[in-house]
C-alpha cells in the first residue's frame, strides 16, 4: 500500500470527469482520517459495476468489486464479518438507484454501519449515455433519442423516508467540501449515503449548471420534516452539505451486541467441546 494511495493501474476516465473529483476528494479523506486515529488499513471500499468501480483500482486500499447494484450488501456482508472496520461502498446512479435500489433502501431501513457514496452523473456513461433513474425528464441519449419521459427519481427523499440517519449531497465540482461531508459519514455510526452530483463531460456534462445552483448549506436541517423539504429542493437551487443526522442504534449491534466474530471466535477445541454439548444433550 503506497504512502499517497496510488496505483499502478492506468486511469482511463475521460478528462475532466466528476469521477476525478471524487477520486481526488477521497485521497483527502483517507489522511484525514488517519489524523482523526482512523487507521487507513481499517477502511475496506467495494464498488459496483460502471466507471466509478474503476475507483477500486486507482485507489491503494483494500477492497474488491461487485456485481452491478451489489456494492452496498457487500459491505453490510464485510462490516457483520468484522465490526471494527470501516466499510464504503462506491455505487453510480444506475448501480445505486436502479439495480441496486432494494439494497440501499434496506440498508437505510435497518440503519446498517456503512457509508455509501453515489456517483450521480444522471446517465449511465459507461455503456454511452442511456437515461438512468435521476436522468431530468427531457433528457436524451442513445436509448431515448426522442428525450425521456419520465421524471427523475429523488433519491435523498427516498433514502430519508426509508430511515437513512445520515443523508448528504456533494458536488464532485467541490473537492474539499466534499471531503469533509466524506469524512463526516464515515465517522457517523449508522447508515450513511452522500449524492454526489458528478458532471459526465461526454454524455451529462452539466458543470455550468451546477456552478450556477449549487449552495453550501452550514448545518442539518433542524427536523426530518425540513430535510425532506430540503431534498425536494431541485429547481432554482440545489443545497449542498448534510441535510439530516440522527443517532440511531445499529445493525450490527442491534443483531450481535460487542460480539466480533475475528476477536471473539471460539479456538478449535473450545469449538469441538461445544459440538460434543450439543450432541450429549
Amino acid at each position: 500500500m503506497s504512502a499517497d494511495l496510488s496505483t499502478d493501474a492506468e486511469i482511463t476516465w475521460c478528462p475532466g470527469c466528476g469521477n476525478f473529483g471524487i477520486f481526488n476528494a477521497f485521497k483527502k479523506v483517507v489522511k484525514k482520517l488517519e489524523d482523526k486515529g482512523v487507521d487507513r488499513n481499517k477502511l475496506i471500499i467495494s464498488s459496483g459495476i460502471g466507471c466509478h468501480g474503476k475507483i477500486v483500482d486507482y485507489i491503494g486500499l483494500s477492497g474488491l468489486y461487485s456485481i452491478h447494484g451489489r456494492s452496498m450488501a457487500t459491505v453490510q456482508g464485510i462490516k457483520l464479518g468484522n465490526p471494527d472496520l470501516k466499510v464504503l461502498a462506491f455505487a453510480g446512479d444506475g448501480d445505486a438507484y436502479s439495480e441496486g435500489i432494494a439494497h440501499m433502501i434496506f440498508a437505510a431501513k435497518r440503519n446498517a454501519d456503512i457509508t455509501v457514496i453515489v456517483h450521480n452523473n444522471g446517465t449511465y456513461a459507461l455503456t454511452t449515455g442511456q437515461f438512468s433513474p435521476t436522468s431530468r425528464k427531457g433528457f436524451k441519449g442513445p436509448s431515448l433519442p426522442e428525450g425521456n419521459i419520465e421524471e427523475p427519481l429523488n433519491p435523498l427523499s427516498l433514502l430519508l423516508e426509508a430511515g437513512a440517519s445520515f443523508v448528504a449531497r456533494g458536488y464532485a465540482g467541490k473537492i474539499d467540501h466534499l471531503s469533509d461531508l466524506i469524512v463526516e459519514a464515515v465517522l457517523h455510526e449508522g447508515f450513511s449515503v452522500i449524492d454526489v452530483l458528478q458532471p459526465s463531460v461526454v454524455f451529462n456534462n452539466t458543470y455550468k449548471l451546477y456552478n450556477e445552483i449549487t449552495e453550501i448549506i452550514p448545518k442539518p436541517a433542524k427536523s426530518f420534516e425540513e430535510a425532506v423539504k430540503l431534498a425536494k429542493e431541485m429547481r432554482d437551487r440545489m443545497a449542498i452539505g448534510v441535510f439530516y443526522k440522527v443517532n440511531k442504534p445499529v445493525f450490527h449491534q442491534e443483531l450481535m451486541g460487542n460480539w466480533n466474530p475475528i476477536r471473539d471466535k471460539l479456538g478449535r477445541k473450545e469449538r469441538l467441546k461445544k459440538v460434543e454439548e450439543f450432541f450429549q444433550q
